[in-house]
């Protein structure tokens, strides 16, 4: 013979499972008892949890019974449901990185020189996206920082490891210009990236 603390641990699973309100009738019928002694069990437990304060609450629609979150954690759920708005790259950065990604360890001033155009605010902005990062310094005057790609890198655009980029020649190649017959400088340089 089932108990009543199996039968009501039983009837939490299946109003979890379930999603929609669980009809007495329907979880009576699992356990082949009378629909009022489920029906009791089902109170019982929705007071428990009441008196518990838990962050789920049990309600009671029509002789159906569900689970519901506690309206005074709404404001947290509704922080962590909503989608958080994902700032695409812009083209200046997905230049700088696509130099990183093939040219790595680089230094900032190599990036200009490749770009033509100065990239502090897209390095930093590189970095705050834990795209690209420190990996040590040149021995070049100065000693510039070195930077180079992060395991960020590879799993937003789909690699397994650098070796999985695509094939590129000479990176300053991969100038393609918005129309052929256009003379590409290299503060144009657009790269094409299949993601």
């Amino acid at each position: 013979m089932t108990t009543k603390k199996t039968m009501k641990s039983a009837f939490e699973s299946m109003m979890f499972v379930w999603g929609e309100p669980l009809d007495v009738k329907t979880a009576a019928e699992v356990f082949n008892i009378n629909w009022k002694d489920a029906y009791d069990y089902f109170l019982e437990l929705k007071q428990e949890y009441d008196q518990e304060g838990r962050g789920i609450k049990i309600i009671e629609i029509n002789k159906s019974f569900q689970f519901v979150t506690n309206a005074e954690n709404s404001s947290y759920v509704e922080r962590l449901c909503t989608p958080v708005k994902e700032k695409k790259l812009s083209q200046s950065a997905l230049e700088v990185l696509a130099i990183i990604a093939y040219k790595q360890p680089i230094t900032k001033g190599e990036i200009d020189s490749i770009r033509g155009i100065k990239c502090d605010r897209v390095i930093e902005g590189l970095v705050k996206k834990e795209l690209i990062q420190e990996k040590g310094r040149s021995s070049a005057i100065g000693r510039p920082i070195l930077y180079g790609t992060t395991d960020a890198f590879l799993k937003h655009f789909g690699f397994e490891t650098l070796k999985d980029l695509p094939d590129i020649e000479n990176i300053e190649s991969a100038v393609v210009a918005d129309d052929p017959e256009d003379e590409v400088y290299a503060q144009q340089i657009s790269l094409e990236f299949d993601m």
